[in-house]
């Protein structure tokens, strides 16, 4: 009995450190394809920061997962992340691999982070028109 006891205290003792592994992200996105109604896997995003002499620099680069997600935009940890920021969807791939023509080779969303607050910048595509607008 003793022993399990020990068992359990070293597992509860040992969770807040798994969870203080984990790493926050302050931006998120996510595809969605209306002509589907489905998301938009495999879809190459990148996210670039406007700098003091108003060019873009590359902050990263993503694929969308199976679900048309990408989680993990501009890892926190005490980071200002605060700035202009521009997020470009490369579509044209996308529709091609499923055979279609469309009139967007990429989208560019750009967006302020004023705060350190979450941000998830969405957009919905078609083949000939998308839509955008800050989720949570």
């Amino acid at each position: 009995m003793k022993k399990n006891w020990l068992v359990f205290l070293m597992m509860f003792l040992m969770v807040p450190m798994v969870y203080a592994q984990e790493s926050s992200y302050q931006l998120s996105s996510h595809i969605l394809d209306i002509s589907t109604g489905k998301p938009a896997p495999h879809v190459k995003i990148t996210l670039q920061k406007r700098d003091a002499q108003n060019n873009w620099v590359l902050v990263e680069e993503k694929i969308t997962d199976q679900n048309g997600r990408v989680k993990d935009f501009l890892k926190q940890e005490g980071k200002n992340n605060t700035g202009i920021y521009k997020l470009t969807f490369y579509t044209a791939p996308y529709f091609k691999s499923l055979g279609q023509k469309s009139f967007y080779p990429f989208v560019e969303v750009v967006f302020e982070l004023a705060d350190q607050e979450h941000y998830h910048v969405p957009i919905t595509l078609s083949p000939y028109g998308y839509s955008t607008y800050r989720g949570n």
